[in-house]
Order: structure tokens, then C-alpha cells, then sequence
């Protein structure tokens, strides 16, 4: 794949919560699976996932996340624990990362002894990734109600935090009870807990432990973070924490390219991508003769081109670019990236992220410092 054409760039480390506290800011992959095309075969995606992970790790990207969905074609990993198991052996030292798990929908007990088992499998490189989840027919087969997953979410942190940090506990809560519990394969230290999405009540636990949040752009490139990022800061001034001091992490995309026409092709793949989240999110999916979700506009969208122009797309100088500004505006801690979306080939989407590492990220530098002394926590501009 031409991986010795990019030289890996500076690879930084997160030392674990609670004394997590770095300068550094670095990039990582996410990986949804998408399956637009019903050719696709779901093995061909999870081994194309892999490859993408192996690459990630030769280039030097900090962390590579695992999207967790159910019973559709947006996303063809349910379980990103066993992703990140299964990528274990095949990487040295990219973190591996649930991306997320959707807390009501697990067991406790379960989820606590199997963290434990791929955080040992990793080599102490699991970072855990947690939400409460937004898809309606996800939770209606699962048996779960939506209604109260922030809640449901709250308690299951309770439990991750006693579990990881004590050899034996016991939880009487609204939703859950556990006698008193021991989970026998334990992480040799404590994973990160990071967390995902919008709720006031997680955001306020995100605040009051100091737990990474971290926010997609979806379509809207720096704006939307930078908003996003606001609001998580208003939060933490609610609880009397710095919102100086948060550490706030960014989803969005990135595809080097040397065409209009390829800029474009991803541009309409991104949008294909969001069609589906927000079918999915209003409870108006339907599928088509084939399997697949039905894609349907949605009010407001962007075109290819509003897209490509919003987002880190194009030649390596127009990308560096893109990356300078949200790096500016919104000062993230993380920045995730998706390489491949929709029908993207695997062969660009590889070849992107080896020209994101050898060619962008050195512009990135140059227009701002080494990665590794940018300081996240400075006040938004």
C-alpha cells in the first residue's frame, strides 16, 4: 500500500485519569463500516477496518475508535470491544478505543469483565469510549427504552468507576444492583473513560470527573465544533470547574485528494453517511428490495460542494488548512478522523491517510508549532 511513502508523525501518549493532564494534541482514526453497496461483503468491511487500524498504528496516529451499531448497514460493528480485540494483535501501541459503547444496552457485570479482558489482550491500551445512545430501533431490539438511557447511563458509570478502581464493590441503584461483585480478569491499570454526546447529565459527569467529551462536526466543519465546544464549557462553569481546563475531542473527516471530482465523490459519501444517521435518529428508516436503509434528504442539508468546503477535504495545502482553523478555534485535545465513508475505495481511503500523516500534518506544524506543545486547553478563540 506504499505505507514507507509517509513518515509517521509524533506519537503521544495519554498518561490514565485521573492524573491525565498533557499538552499534547494528536489524531486518531474512526471507523464506522459503512455497507452502502449490497455487493459489499460485511467480512471484506471488517478486514478493510483492520487494515485501516494496522496503517493507523505504522503512521504514528494516536488512537483508533470503533463505532458500536445494530441491525443496520450504518454500521457494521456491534461490538467494538471485540474490535478492539480483534485489531490487538495485529498493532504495537495504537490505543484501541469503543467508539462507543452505548451504555443502556449493556449488562454491567458483563461489560466490567470484558473491558477488563481486552484491556489485557491490548497490553493496557484500551480506551473506553462510552454514550447513552440515540437510535430508536436499536434500543426497541434490544428491549430497551430510550426514554431512559441518560439515567440508565449515569448509573452504568457509577459502576465502571467502582469497578476499575476497586477490587470488590456493590451497587444498589434505580436501574441496577449488584451484590457485592469481583471482576476476575481486572485492566492493569484504569482505561480512560472517555464520553460521547449532547446530554446535560453526562456532560455535567464529564465535568465533575474529567472525563474527555468528544463531539462530531458531521457536515459543518469548525463551526458546529466550536459550538459544541461552547456548550460543553458552559457546563463545566455550571459545576465550578475551569471550562479552560476541559479537555474536549473532535470527530470529523478528512480526505486528501488531488481532484475536484474526488473531493466531491467523498463529499456525497459524507452526506450519505449523515442521511442515514438522521433517518435512523427520527425513527423514519425503511429499507430498500436489498437490505439497505433507504437514504432520504434531510431539511437542510449541504450540497458535495458546501461540504467539501466546510471540511478537511482537497490537496494537502487546502487540508492543512482546514486543519489549522479548527485546531484555532476550537483548541481540541483529539481529533478523530473518518478516512472512509460510503463507498469510498479502501486503496484512497489508505492512501489518504498516508498522505494526512507524510504531507499534512507537517503543514499543520509548520503553521503552528510541534503537535506535541499546542495547548488544548487554552480559551477557545
Amino acid at each position: 500500500r506504499g505505507v514507507e511513502r509517509a513518515a509517521p508523525f509524533a506519537y503521544h501518549a495519554r498518561r490514565p485519569q485521573p492524573d491525565r493532564a498533557t499538552s499534547a494534541m494528536d489524531f486518531g482514526i474512526f471507523i464506522l463500516a459503512n455497507r452502502r453497496d449490497a455487493g459489499d461483503r460485511p467480512a471484506a468491511l471488517i478486514a478493510d477496518a483492520a487494515e485501516q487500524t494496522r496503517l493507523a498504528d505504522s503512521l504514528g496516529f494516536s488512537t483508533a475508535w470503533f463505532a458500536e451499531h445494530h441491525f443496520s448497514n450504518y454500521g457494521l460493528i456491534p461490538s467494538p470491544l471485540t474490535m478492539a480485540a480483534y485489531c490487538a494483535p495485529q498493532t504495537r501501541r495504537i490505543r484501541l478505543a469503543s467508539g462507543v459503547v452505548v451504555l443502556p444496552l449493556y449488562a454491567p457485570a458483563r461489560l466490567l469483565a470484558e473491558i477488563g479482558l481486552v484491556d489485557a489482550m491490548s497490553g493496557g491500551r484500551l480506551v473506553v469510549g462510552v454514550g447513552s445512545g440515540y437510535q430508536p430501533c436499536e434500543f426497541e431490539r434490544f428491549g430497551a427504552d430510550l426514554g431512559e438511557a441518560a439515567a440508565r447511563s449515569l448509573e452504568m458509570l457509577d459502576i465502571l468507576e467502582l469497578g476499575l478502581t476497586r477490587e470488590s464493590f456493590e451497587y444498589d441503584g434505580a436501574y441496577y444492583k449488584l451484590p457485592p461483585t469481583q471482576i476476575n480478569v481486572r485492566p492493569a491499570r484504569r482505561p480512560e473513560i472517555w464520553l460521547a454526546g449532547s446530554a446535560p447529565e453526562l456532560l455535567r459527569r464529564a465535568a465533575e470527573r474529567g472525563y474527555p467529551v468528544m463531539a462530531s462536526g458531521r457536515t459543518s466543519g469548525a463551526g458546529a465544533l466550536a459550538e459544541a465546544r461552547g456548550a460543553c464549557a458552559r457546563v463545566h462553569a455550571l459545576t465550578g470547574r475551569n471550562p479552560d481546563r476541559m479537555d474536549f475531542a473532535c470527530l470529523t473527516v478528512a480526505h486528501v485528494c488531488d481532484t475536484r471530482r474526488e473531493a466531491l465523490e467523498f463529499a456525497e459519501n459524507l452526506r450519505y453517511q449523515v442521511r442515514l444517521g438522521v433517518t435512523l435518529r427520527k425513527r423514519e428508516e425503511t429499507l430498500t428490495d436489498d437490505g439497505l436503509l433507504r437514504e432520504a434528504p434531510f431539511p437542510g442539508e449541504p450540497s458535495p460542494e458546501d461540504i467539501a468546503g466546510a471540511m478537511i477535504i482537497g490537496g494537502p495545502e487546502r487540508c492543512a488548512e482546514r486543519c489549522v482553523d479548527l485546531l484555532r478555534r476550537v483548541r481540541p485535545c483529539h481529533v478523530a478522523l473518518y478516512f472512509r465513508v460510503g463507498r469510498v475505495p479502501q486503496a484512497r481511503a489508505l492512501r489518504s491517510m498516508e498522505r494526512f500523516a507524510g504531507e499534512v500534518v507537517p503543514l499543520v506544524e509548520k503553521a503552528l508549532g510541534p503537535l506535541s506543545a499546542f495547548e488544548p486547553r487554552a480559551e477557545a478563540a
